[in-house]
């Protein structure tokens, strides 16, 4: 659990200061976009009031305190379940990313109303206009990293070749 911990803490701050000093003190917010190493990697504004890519982002504070609560619901059960399960260390850390970056933008909901998103990749002529955070990442890294490295109840871990079986 302290793999867990430690992780979910570091996930949490990584975040967020990644958006205080980008949105505040680089003032995103105000001048809207930074060219980083065009096109590949740029700053742009967002607020996401839905889920990935906007979805479900109607903007009514009935779907801000859903997501709330189904963040904080989702994150719950990943804990109680690497608690119950005995789980890796590596499976520990992954669930730790992934509820580090979801208290981030449960965070965010809390104290703007909506998640505050600032990365922006495009890339071989593509133009993508989604913005993301960096607690989108380690909440894709933590759920990708329980798929594969947690361990499956039968002995062996997710991608590692199974035990053999007398």
């Amino acid at each position: 659990m302290r793999a867990l911990s430690l992780a979910a803490l570091a996930a949490f701050l990584i975040d967020q200061i990644s958006k205080y000093v980008v949105i505040h003190m680089w003032e995103l917010a105000r001048i809207r976009s930074i060219d980083v190493l065009p096109p590949i990697l740029n700053f742009r504004y967002g607020e996401n009031r839905g889920i990935n890519f906007g979805l479900f982002g109607d903007g009514s504070e009935a779907s801000r305190w859903f997501l709330v609560v189904l963040a904080l619901a989702i994150s719950a059960a990943v804990v109680i379940w690497i608690r119950r399960s005995n789980q890796p260390r590596i499976a520990q850390i992954s669930a730790g990313l992934l509820v580090g970056g979801a208290v981030a933008n449960v965070f965010d909901r809390l104290l703007y109303g909506y998640v505050l998103d600032f990365l922006n990749m495009s890339c071989c002529g593509i133009n993508n206009p989604f913005v993301f955070n960096v607690a989108d990442i380690f909440i894709f890294a933590g759920a990708i990293g329980l798929v594969f490295l947690a361990d499956d109840g039968k002995g062996a871990t997710a991608g590692s070749p199974d035990k053999k079986r007398q």
